[in-house]
Parts: C-alpha cells; structure tokens; sequence
C-alpha cells in the first residue's frame, strides 16, 4: 500500500485510517527529524520504501565516495550533506508526505485505468489534534467511516481501515503496523509510543469507545441486590473507566461518533482548552485582533463534546 511505503519513507507515522470510496481519512503523528539528522543507513532504509535498488545503490556509491574522499579526515561533510539533503526535505513534512502520496496513487490509477489528468478536486484538509481524547476520539471516528456510510455494521469488518486491518491482519497476515498506530492514538498520553505488545490493552479501550457508538450494551447485569443506581460494566469498560462509577460522561460523545463532526475536518485545532489556546497563540498574527483566546465550544454535530474538545473555529450550525 502506498501509504505504507510514504509512513517508512518519510518518518510520519500513520495512527488511524480509512480508504473509502472516493475519499480517504488518516490521523498521522509528524515527529521532528532527529537531531542531527538521520544516519547513511537509515537515509538508504528509507530510500528503499520507495525507489528502485539501482536508485538507492547509485546513493550508497555517492555516500561512500564522499566519505572516502582524499584529504578529509571524516571525508566530504558538505558533500555528504547534500546527497542527504535531496531527500529528507521531504521527510518529516505532512505537506510531503500528502504531496507523494497523491501523486504516487494518481500515476498507478490513471496507468490501471487507461487515464490521464488530475483525480483530486481540492487540496487535502487538515487540523491538528491533542494526544489523549482527541486522538482517541478521532481515530475512533476515522474507522466508524463505513459504518456511518452503511457499508458494514461493525468496524471490524471494513477491510480498507486501520481497525479492519489490526483485527484481520494484513498482508503479513499480523497487522502489527496497525495495531501500532492505534496504541500510539489510544495511549499515547499515558507515555506508550508505537508498541504492539499493547494492542489487548489498547483494542479494549478503543473497541469500548466504538461500541458505544454503535450502541451496544456494555455488560451483563450486575447482582440485582445492589443498588439500583449501579452501573452494569465489564472488563473492558472497567479498564477504560479509570475508576469512575459510571461510563455515562462517553455515551454521549460515542453518540456523536455515529454523525458527520464538521469540526473533525474544519475545526482547524481540535483537543483541550490549553492545547487549543496555546494553539492559538502560537499563531496569533493569524487572527483577528479582536479576537482575544482561541478555544470555542463545539456545537451541533460535535456538541456532545462540550467542556471535553475544543475547537479553533467557531463553525456555524446546520450547515
């Protein structure tokens, strides 16, 4: 898959994702490039996600002859620098990462399809989300795609998604790349990077988040002597639950998931109150002056939110 190939290209990392139709969605973690920059090997690693061999030899070659060179104690660093420099502009970078993607699907589409021209309408979207709630809230919404479209009942069996993919496997038949990901959205915030050993922990907590938006129950019943207020759970709302009493607070958000959230595509910054002001400020000048914090309540479709997420944008109702 070509995402694939530009998620080991480039150092972005895919957390969630949906191809649909004609459209497609992902949640992607842009990391810094290191400091420093990234070694000869791990520059030919990366090479190798999406050139031919002979490309990423004639690299190896020019590296090697730049390190060699006659009267350099460490060989040519400049040279060295700007073989490097011809490819890494492009890592690390959404707008590249996207720029590649599109190009290598439309040239493999239009050679399948006997067609030439452009095959996007618009330039991609984009908002830029908290780690915790939000991504874990996005993501979820991300993979309920085709069950919004009424293509399946159960995100589990959409084959073209990141929790398709993690439950069914990929090509390798593990999913492990997928199952990364969505621990990296799901825990991200509790310090788990992009571990698949965590995947029970993390599928409980984010297939909890999906079956309440499917309105599932979420559990048997409890001892009918206790009292009447208790709340029926099981393990995997337990775990998710963090010692609350209730799991009331996600029905309405697991709600919201079952509707189109123009926020998740418009909002522009989307997390909590700090994250979205501070957002804000590091982009004052592209406001208005008047304008005095940066986080607005969602509402409408994403009103189930409120006090939870936060919006950049104020974006009307019923449109």
């Amino acid at each position: 898959m070509f995402m694939r190939m530009y998620e080991n290209f480039s150092g972005c990392r895919v957390l969630s994702y949906c191809v649909m139709s004609n459209h497609f969605h992902l949640l992607l973690e842009i990391p810094p490039m290191e400091a420093g920059g990234i070694s000869d090997e791990k520059l030919l690693c990366r090479l190798a996600a999406i050139y031919p061999e002979n490309l990423v030899q004639g690299v190896a070659d020019e590296l090697a002859a730049a390190r060699a060179e006659e009267g350099l104690t460490e060989g040519n660093e400049a040279r060295v620098r700007e073989i490097h420099s011809r490819f890494t502009y492009r890592m690390h970078s959404l707008s590249r990462f996207m720029q590649g993607l599109l190009i290598r699907f439309t040239r493999w589409f239009n050679r399948k399809h006997e067609r030439s021209g452009t095959l996007w309408e618009e330039r991609f979207k984009s908002v830029i989300v908290e780690s915790g709630a939000a991504a874990r809230t996005i993501a979820a919404y991300i993979d309920l795609n085709p069950v919004r479209a009424g293509m399946v009942g159960d995100p589990a069996d959409y084959r073209w998604s990141s929790y398709g993919e993690a439950v069914g496997g990929g090509k390798k038949g593990n999913g492990k790349k997928a199952r990364e990901g969505l621990v990296r959205a799901c825990m991200s915030h509790s310090g788990k990077g992009f571990e698949a050993e965590y995947w029970k922990e993390a599928s409980r907590v984010y297939r909890r988040a999906m079956g309440l938006a499917l309105g599932r129950k979420p559990g048997k019943m409890l001892d009918t002597r206790k009292r009447l207020d208790a709340v029926t759970k099981n393990t995997a709302e337990i775990l998710a639950s963090e010692g609350n009493e209730t799991v009331l607070p996600d029905l309405g958000i697991a709600k919201m998931l079952r509707c189109r959230v123009r926020y998740f595509t418009d909002g522009a910054v989307i997390g909590s109150k700090e994250f979205v002001n501070k957002a804000f400020a590091g982009a004052r000048e592209r406001f208005s002056a008047t304008r005095k914090d940066g986080a607005r309540r969602m509402r409408g479709s994403g009103a189930a939110a409120k006090g939870v997420l936060w919006s950049a944008r104020d974006l009307r109702v019923g449109i």
